[in-house]
């Protein structure tokens, strides 16, 4: 079942985030205050037909071990997200601190059409693009989707997993690139 008819079936529905009763805080406030935020960089990606998207994301995070499960959220406007609603899967890729170029490109500093030729990419069994030498790269199917208005949050269940044991982590910190030393 794809996500959009899991939708469809009453399983998801939506979640518009409500303004809160006290004034907001300036969001360029709140844009600093995440830049704080230290987060691995990961690519989320689907194929759908022979068409490949993927977004660079930091929103992501571990959702349970029992199913083990990640949450992922991107921006509902993107073609992304229309992909893995259509096809109910996706993968991510967390990247090594070595792929800093795969990170721009998926940011948006190169067109859609030519992100997927920086890095090395294959296909998980699903079809789903897969980034060699990537931390941890995972293929997921869609548990579950919340719909906020803005973002989509996509739960995915790990079916597949690859991991380079001797690489370390790109992270996204005040606003660039750092690697964990130690």
């Amino acid at each position: 079942m794809t996500v959009d008819a899991f939708a469809a079936n009453g399983a998801s529905r939506p979640m518009p985030l409500a303004k809160p009763a006290r004034p907001s805080i300036d969001p360029r406030d709140f844009r600093d205050a995440m830049a704080s935020l230290a987060a691995t960089v990961c690519i989320v990606g689907a194929a759908s037909e022979g068409e490949r998207a993927g977004r660079t994301a930091t929103a992501v995070f571990s959702l349970s071990g029992s199913p083990p499960s990640i949450l992922v959220s991107i921006d509902t406007s993107a073609h992304l997200t229309t992909l893995i609603g259509r096809e109910g899967r996706f993968s991510l890729a967390m990247l090594a601190a070595t792929q800093w170029t795969v990170a721009d490109a998926f940011a948006g500093r190169i067109a859609p059409a030519h992100r997927f030729k920086c890095g090395t990419w294959t296909a998980w069994s699903s079809g789903n693009p897969k980034l060699e030498g990537a931390m941890v790269a995972l293929d997921c199917e869609v548990i579950g989707r919340i719909d906020t208005g803005t973002h989509t949050l996509f739960a995915g269940g790990i079916i597949d997993i690859a991991r380079e044991e001797r690489a370390s982590p790109l992270i996204w910190h005040d606003r660039g690139y750092k690697a964990v030393s130690g």
